[in-house]
């Protein structure tokens, strides 16, 4: 079971990238809990409304994920995952530059599904 949930949860990294890059907000959507928060490197809470908005509007644009390293710790149904990865990004009006990003994300296991609670980027 904890190697199912362990390839699962890779899945979902792999998935969210995909979504994010392709503006799949509705499938991106399904991922996350309602009360969602994305911490942005500058601090600012974005709840999982305005995030999806913000991808949905360019205001996020993702255009390529490449050599993830992704960790895992599961514990009952919860779960922590860090995923370092380089994200070719323009976000907030910034030009386009692949960044180093590590995204810390905590989730919580509901009905079965694995879902995103909240997430912490930063620059590794």
């Amino acid at each position: 079971m904890a190697q199912d949930n362990e390839k699962t949860l890779r899945q979902m990294y792999s998935d969210m990238y995909r979504y994010m890059i392709s503006k799949d907000t509705t499938s991106l959507g399904k991922m996350l809990d309602d009360r969602f928060v994305l911490v942005h490197m500058t601090g600012m809470r974005q709840p999982k409304h305005e995030y999806l908005r913000a991808i949905a509007d360019g205001t996020l644009n993702y255009y390529t994920c490449t050599d993830s390293d992704i960790d895992i710790k599961i514990e009952g149904d919860t779960a922590r995952m860090t995923g370092r990865s380089y994200v070719n990004a323009a976000v907030f009006g910034g030009g386009r530059h692949t960044w180093p990003l590590c995204l810390d994300t905590d989730l919580r296991l509901v009905y079965g599904q694995w879902l995103m609670t909240e997430t912490r980027a930063s620059t590794f």
